[in-house]
């Protein structure tokens, strides 16, 4: 798996997961669970939807 996804994305997704867990641990809804999924494709730098649609935000040396 090749990395498409560039700093300030996985920084995104990250904040973006740490959110959506925090809202399920509030309302105490198992939903919050979802958010593990933006952390899990910002830690491996790789997203299966960015693949389908070509989409890269990686930063290209050169």
């Amino acid at each position: 798996m090749k990395c498409n996804m560039g700093r300030t994305d996985r920084t995104i997704r990250v904040f973006m997961g740490l959110v959506i867990i925090a809202v399920g641990v509030y309302m105490k809804s198992w939903w919050g669970a979802i958010g593990l999924l933006p952390i899990f494709t910002a830690a491996i730098g790789w997203c299966g939807l960015y693949k389908v649609f070509r989409i890269s935000t990686c930063e290209t040396k050169g």
